[in-house]
């Protein structure tokens, strides 16, 4: 009986270990980037809320954020917990994507 218990037990610590490495650690890690994320704004990022409006921040505050959503400067305040995503300046990353499609054009000649 004794050896029955030992293996139960054991089994037991080796689900909860896979459930903490493939459930419980994987959540964690996600939200600590989203603190990030949400550390790390700053006026005038573009951002998307969780919502899907698009805007670019004007004013922060310690848990807000003030954005402006459109051309009419229509300005909408949220709780920096609605941010979602800060969209990336895509410029740079167009210049990357040219220099190689020539050196590779170069390449190829």
């Amino acid at each position: 009986m004794p050896q029955q218990l030992g293996s139960s037990l054991g089994f037991m610590i080796i689900i909860f270990a896979a459930m903490y490495f493939f459930m419980i650690r994987p959540t964690q890690k996600r939200e600590k980037e989203v603190r990030k994320m949400r550390d790390n704004l700053k006026v005038g990022d573009r951002i998307i809320t969780i919502g899907g409006i698009k805007g670019t921040i004007l004013k922060l505050g310690d848990d807000f954020v003030v954005i402006e959503s459109s051309n009419a400067k229509t300005k909408l305040e949220f709780v920096k917990s609605a941010v979602g995503t800060v969209i990336r300046d895509d410029s740079s990353e167009v210049v990357k994507e040219t220099k190689e499609d020539k050196s590779d054009s170069k390449e190829e000649e």
